[in-house]
């Protein structure tokens, strides 16, 4: 696995996280949502990505969409 796969993953993962939890818990859980999204959009045209340099400098190989 990759930095790229491992960064898509780890978003889709918290974006059902955050609607399960403003389901079930409280709706304030939805600004999580939120904040993914607008991450992801920020990430997809920037190409600056947090999660990806801190993966970077564990150690993992990286993909051709975060460098």
């Amino acid at each position: 696995m990759n930095v790229d796969k491992t960064v898509l993953s780890f978003a889709g993962f918290m974006v059902l996280l955050s609607l399960a939890l403003g389901w079930l818990v409280s709706p304030w859980f939805y600004v999580l949502t939120a904040l993914v999204g607008l991450n992801l959009f920020q990430a997809g045209i920037t190409g600056f990505c947090p999660a990806a340099m801190l993966l970077r400098r564990l150690g993992m190989k990286p993909g051709c969409a975060f460098r």
